[in-house]
């Protein structure tokens, strides 16, 4: 047994069974120990941030870790945008990134880097390993970090020569840290202060935004009165017909001030207060309501649910009956120009149940609140911010949710950071279909333009924002790596392609222009 083999073996004894991975010279032992060891799926990226973005996918999905595997300082440099994103969704991820040979650091070859330093940023656990014979062991305890607080990243650097090296051992799994207990003293506290006549709201993330957390909840908020709110970006929220009533917050400051009024009360559950996405010259940074008390019922690496079940028993609302969103159907009209309305009611309209939903169009989250009433599904979002993310995500969610329909809303622009994403969801049939919205250009930059103050009228600014010169092709782009794809430009048109796409299985793209 060599050192990539006991690595591989240590991560599938450890309940790793998935590598999405874009391999280069550095990473060869580990390739070609994939046949030599059973129950690691290998999945290939084009690129490292589909990589990255699927792995986040998977362990928003799986509540476990799949392993990334990256070339080398550079490949993980390709792959940070969305390790960035997978951090700030507390999603547990393992990455392995190959190194130079120990022996051949010394010689400044044209891939040396610092990768500690690339992998510094986005990571919670960080470890070069020494010898082959310690490998095993370093990959257990990766496995163990990427777990601990909820979900974070960790990093291991795996040098040629340990790979490649005689190695005797496949290590145990580790045991994974629990959640932390929320303290009697703080439940007490917060059921004194839910309970004082105060208007109300609990924002919640993480686990909490699960159905055991929602019902918890749900029931508080019927008992005290209290709103319950999630982040705009929030990892995964269990949404629509059958689900607790959660209000999402706005994207824009002003919106969130005004959304928030009145307000004295937030209690967060996992969750930090809300602030403006940018600083703007005119409009605040902290959205907090003057005058508002904020009190924290957990930490992210608290026990979420745990404390909002114990809640309930400290108010006395074991009986009392959350606010359900009801199932019923949305108006559709087949009139007028196809828009982002339009496109999200012929969604709910057809959105099968146990769907996964990503979300990466500013058009698609305008109007995400007419999904409160179709089919339960889940809601993964783009929770640090940097675009290119959810295309990718959906890998990951389909990999660790294979019988569940996945649905990719997803911007033009933005799609064209992880264009790579669609090849993967073919080579491995993928249950998802990815709706393009081909408004053709970047608007919400050239919304933001004027948010900040700066000069509109310019024409080269304008060009920043633009896509139509050339215009893409997205039928042609999907088809070119083995996705099914359509162009839609009515209503009609589009209801008919959504509802054909729901009924089928494997990958396909809908272009919808708009």
């Amino acid at each position: 047994m060599n050192g990539a083999e006991s690595l591989l073996r240590s991560l599938v004894a450890s309940g790793v069974d998935v590598c999405f991975g874009n391999p280069g010279t550095s990473e060869m032992h580990f390739v070609a120990a994939l046949d030599a060891v059973e129950g690691m799926r290998p999945i290939l990226g084009l690129f490292e941030g589909v990589v990255t973005g699927a792995a986040d996918g998977y362990g928003r999905m799986a509540g476990k870790p799949a392993a990334t595997l990256l070339h080398l300082g550079p490949g993980l440099a390709n792959g940070l945008a969305n390790l960035h994103n997978a951090r700030r969704a507390s999603s547990p991820v393992v990455n392995i990134v190959g190194d130079h040979a120990s022996t051949h650091a010394r010689y400044e070859a044209p891939l040396t880097s610092d990768i500690k330093g690339f992998a510094r940023p986005v990571s919670s656990w960080i470890h070069s390993s020494s010898s082959a014979l310690t490998v095993g062991a370093d990959a257990a305890r990766a496995v163990q970090a990427s777990m601990a607080d909820g979900g974070q990243i960790a990093t291991l650097i795996l040098p040629a020569d340990t790979a490649w090296s005689q190695a005797d051992g496949v290590a145990a799994p580790l045991p994974v840290r629990a959640p932390a207990l929320v303290s009697d003293d703080t439940i007490e506290r917060i059921a004194a202060l839910a309970q004082s006549g105060v208007r109300t709201a609990f924002l919640l993330r993480g686990q909490a935004l699960q159905e055991p957390g929602l019902r918890a909840a749900g029931k508080i908020a019927a008992k005290t009165g209290a709103r319950l709110l999630c982040d705009t970006f929030a990892p995964r929220v269990a949404r629509g017909a059958g689900r607790v009533v959660v209000e999402r917050l706005p994207y824009f400051a002003e919106q969130v001030v005004e959304f928030l009024a009145g307000t004295e009360l937030i209690v967060l559950v996992g969750a930090q207060p809300p602030v403006s996405f940018f600083a703007y010259p005119d409009k605040p940074s902290w959205l907090t309501p003057e005058g508002c008390r904020i009190a924290v019922l957990s930490h992210p690496h608290e026990d979420g649910t745990g404390a909002l079940e114990a809640l309930v028993e400290a108010l006395g609302a074991q009986h009392a009956i959350a606010r359900i969103n009801a199932r019923a159907a949305v108006e559709f009209s087949p009139d007028g120009a196809l828009d982002g309305e339009s496109i999200m009611r012929s969604v709910a309209k057809h959105l099968p149940d146990n769907a996964i939903i990503t979300e990466e169009s500013s058009l698609a989250m305008a109007y995400s609140g007419l999904l409160e009433t179709a089919a339960p599904h889940d809601l993964l979002a783009l929770t640090g911010g940097a675009i290119g993310c959810l295309m990718p995500v959906s890998i990951g969610a389909s990999v660790a949710c294979p019988e569940r329909k996945v649905v990719n809303l997803q911007g033009d622009g933005s799609a064209m950071y992880t264009l790579q994403s669609l090849w993967t969801q073919a080579r491995e049939k993928l249950d998802i279909v990815t709706v393009i919205y081909a408004n053709r250009g970047y608007k919400i930059l050239a919304n933001e333009l004027k948010r900040v103050g700066a000069r509109t009228d310019g024409a080269h600014a304008a060009s920043m924002f633009d896509l139509q010169d050339p215009s893409l092709d997205w039928v042609a782009l999907a088809r070119g790596m083995g996705v099914e794809a359509v162009r839609v430009e009515s209503r009609t048109d589009f209801d008919a392609a959504f509802a054909g796409a729901m009924t089928r299985r494997g990958p396909m793209l809908i272009e919808a222009v708009i």
